[in-house]
């Protein structure tokens, strides 16, 4: 994955004082380095984005946390052309006719998975075939 010379810097303060957190993290983006080579990441103030042409993921910090969920873990945004129908899937939202977003929670390096970046994998087909 493409990152500029800043993002090591940048990802250590997006998750200053997180350290579980900026783990799962960094196993993500390994996952991601082998599926989506092409890809660039891009460290926000609010989020870590990940492109091809177009945005198709992103990781965040939970801002306004549920009560059922877990005290450490990032969110992993995917958008879909359809609603996921898994348990897995926190919050989905259709901002857009046809366009579906999705925030999985991860609080275990175990949720990091085939099902996971079989949606990130998805995610980059859509956002690719916007014209």
């Amino acid at each position: 994955m493409k990152t500029s010379e800043h993002d090591g810097t940048d990802v250590l303060f997006f998750f200053d004082g997180k350290p579980l957190e900026l783990a799962l993290y960094e196993t993500l983006l390994r996952r991601m380095e082998r599926e989506f080579p092409e890809a660039s990441v891009k460290v926000q103030k609010s989020q870590i984005s990940f492109y091809g042409r177009h945005l198709f993921g992103a990781v965040s910090l939970p801002v306004r946390r549920k009560k059922d969920w877990p005290e450490h873990c990032i969110v992993v945004t995917v958008g879909l052309p359809y609603r996921l129908e898994s348990p897995r899937a926190a919050v989905a939202v259709e901002p857009y006719p046809g366009r579906w977003t999705h925030h999985v929670l991860i609080s275990e390096e175990e949720q990091i998975d085939g099902e996971l970046l079989g949606w990130l994998r998805e995610a980059w087909a859509f956002a690719e075939s916007k014209r």
